[in-house]
């Protein structure tokens, strides 16, 4: 009898010591997929061992936690930061879809979301008071009702130093409290939103635009900033991830994706033969065409569009940067960051794709993606009353190249 009992003593305590061997032998892998091997790798182990998704819970708990931290002065002392709203983990290999709206432009998140798959990155600007309340009562719906809002967004909050963001009822705005699916979400800030442009808000207060690219972009290491209402080919985000996956050769050079505007946001494509269909019957033109051609002539349209068809993304030809080239683009490395000095709308892009040139970037455009802006771009109908600012931004760019030259002497690029 005392024989049996001890037999199966050593026999639990052999099966424990087995299933140690096998967690262990399960950690170690992980951790040489990390260092030894590459993306393919790993997605092969994450079929069988898939992460945990973060629970409804423990992103509000995240919510919560960030607004009641009562947000931080940006530099100017003028607005108020709250970092992680919503964050998203990320593979530091990643590419990181970084945006910007106001309120109302939350609304181009939906289209954003189908067509990157990777994670995204959004600031949202809330210029008044209700707006700020809003703002928190959708990252709060958001966040309960979308699953790809809990795994792939990081949000922040911006908003005038005179306000505070904090924690929503969820009966606050009533109507917000009855939803129940993500689609009823964004179907609610349909009704209740009133899309425009960015800095034509109708109040005194600016938009913080390049303060918002910076706090999107923040931690990652190869980013594409785009404004919230563009929209990228479909695969732009794979495609990256295997050509950046493949070589390291791509630090020091901006990868250029080509910016088009279309008449009609109906008909998004999403492959370039469909957008070259609509570019021959001028449904899509270039972007920026009639309001600063030279802003992104540049990008050399008519080469890029008789390009022989490819399968896989790739860098097509390299092209000197010069001003006003303001091009989008995704980059590595020790970017430099947008000039938070530069507000509304003028030299805001400009000025940090010139720096970007000075501190030693090439520029080379890709093949394949593209980017697509909703609506045709009209100088009639683009903000006349921040004609001020913008005069103000001009004024600002001369001496900001002038700053390059003492901060970059060693460099022998000029703008």
């Amino acid at each position: 009898m005392q024989m049996s009992y001890a037999i199966r003593c050593a026999f639990y305590q052999l099966l424990l010591a087995a299933l140690m061997l096998v967690a262990m032998l399960q950690l170690l892998y992980l951790s040489l997929l990390s260092g030894l091997h590459g993306q393919e790798e790993q997605d092969q182990y994450f079929e069988f061992f898939p992460p945990s998704p973060r629970s409804v819970d423990q992103v509000k708990a995240q919510l919560r936690t960030a607004l009641a931290s009562g947000g931080v002065l940006d530099s100017s002392g003028d607005y108020r930061v709250y970092r992680g709203l919503l964050k998203t983990t990320m593979d530091p290999s990643d590419v990181i879809l970084a945006t910007h709206a106001s309120v109302d432009n939350l609304l181009h998140l939906s289209g954003l979301l189908e067509r990157w798959e990777g994670p995204l990155s959004i600031s949202v600007f809330a210029a008044t008071k209700e707006e700020v309340q809003l703002a928190t009562v959708l990252a709060y719906a958001l966040s309960s009702h979308c699953p790809d809002m809990r795994a792939r967004v990081a949000m922040h909050l911006v908003c005038p130093s005179r306000y505070e963001a904090s924690v929503p009822d969820p009966r606050e705005p009533g109507e917000f409290a009855l939803l129940r699916s993500c689609q009823e979400v964004f179907d609610k800030l349909a009704k209740v939103a009133q899309p425009g442009i960015n800095y034509a808000l109708g109040t005194n207060v600016s938009y913080p635009n390049n303060l918002l690219r910076n706090l999107a972009r923040e931690g990652a290491n190869y980013a594409l900033v785009i404004d919230a209402d563009m929209v990228p080919s479909e695969g732009l985000w794979r495609g990256l991830r295997e050509m950046l996956d493949q070589s390291n050769q791509w630090g020091g050079t901006a990868l250029v994706v080509p910016a088009f505007e279309i008449r009609r946001a109906r008909r998004m494509p999403t492959n370039k033969a469909e957008l070259l269909q609509l570019y021959q019957v001028g449904e899509v033109r270039p972007f920026y065409y009639g309001l600063c051609t030279p802003c992104q002539a540049p990008t050399n349209y008519s080469r890029w569009v008789n390009l022989p068809e490819e399968s896989l993304l790739r860098p097509a030809y390299v092209v000197p940067w010069q001003d006003p080239w303001e091009p989008f683009y995704v980059a590595g490395g020790k970017v430099p960051a947008f000039d938070e000095r530069f507000r509304q709308y003028g030299f805001n892009r400009i000025s940090q794709a010139c720096e970007l040139h000075v501190a030693g970037f090439d520029f080379e455009v890709l093949n394949e993606g593209f980017l697509v802006h909703k609506g045709f771009k009209e100088a009639l109908k683009f903000h006349p009353q921040k004609e001020a600012e913008n005069q103000h931004n001009k004024i600002l760019y001369r001496q900001f190249k002038q700053e390059l030259k003492t901060k970059y002497l060693n460099s022998p690029r000029r703008c």
